[in-house]
């Protein structure tokens, strides 16, 4: 039983209770799988991830079999500013979508929210599915000042490894969820002069276990979620903080993933 989220954002989180740490976030659009089922609660699966949780299932728009067949064959169009506004002009009522959304769009710019049509701007709508180092570090730097929040996923809040995801995603390229699993892909980068705009540096603590992520701009720059969103440099040992001009991380690996 397959299901999708049609609010703008819904919490992740590892135990059936609002209480519960919140793991992640579940944007509007994405599908999730149901694993198990409670009465106020669902265990889900991110299709797109495999990231699992539990979910308000109030949250959840269950769906029947005729939905899923509808659903597979529906072009999704994936949300790359960090907000985008949507306007019910019947009702005057706004719409507000976090970057990395999955919209399906009709009649050019319509979508649908509680059964209500709601329209996007068409500014907010070119979109080029570039799958290069410039345009991750265009989409990345429309997230600096950012608040860090341990797992979210929006401009309001964002961890490291959901910044970096979220912006993959804009560009078409499906990361894994966090830093420890999406260090395992792509191609090992043995010098920093050899860094090219949008290649993920991944940091480790001192039992060598992958804690923090961000993107290379260039072979001394990297943007990543740490407090904030920030640009700060890096060398060979790591990043050096802007504001006390120590190392805040060090660096294990460089990799490439487009």
């Amino acid at each position: 039983m397959n299901g999708i989220i049609k609010l703008p954002l819904v919490p992740l989180r590892s135990k059936d209770s609002e209480r519960s740490e919140m793991t992640s976030q579940l944007l509007y659009g994405e599908r999730v799988e149901i694993l198990e089922t409670r009465e106020r609660w669902l265990f889900v699966r991110n299709i797109a991830d495999n990231y699992t949780g539990w979910v308000d299932r109030k949250m959840v728009q269950i769906l029947n079999l005729d939905h899923e067949n509808i659903e597979e064959t529906v072009d999704l169009y994936c949300v790359s500013f960090p907000i985008v506004e949507c306007l019910n002009p019947e009702d005057n009522e706004t719409l507000f979508l976090p970057g990395g959304s999955k919209l399906n769009i009709l009649d050019g710019n319509k979508v649908q929210f509680g059964g209500k049509n709601y329209f996007i701007d068409p500014i907010n709508l070119p979109y080029s599915n570039e799958k290069t180092g410039e345009q991750l570090v265009y989409l990345a730097k429309q997230y600096l000042n950012a608040p860090y929040l341990w797992g979210g996923k929006t401009v309001m809040g964002i961890d490291c490894s959901g910044f970096v995801q979220v912006i993959y995603d804009m560009c078409g390229i499906q990361l894994q969820r966090d830093a420890s699993q999406q260090v395992e892909y792509g191609k090992m980068i043995n010098f920093l002069s050899e860094v090219e705009p949008g290649d993920l540096a991944f940091f480790e603590n001192s039992e060598g276990k992958i804690i923090h992520v961000g993107m290379m701009l260039n072979s001394h720059q990297i943007i990543h979620a740490s407090g904030w969103v920030k640009i700060e440099s890096i060398d060979s040992q790591g990043i050096i903080s802007n504001e006390t001009g120590e190392y805040s991380h060090k660096l294990r690996v460089v990799k490439r993933m487009i």
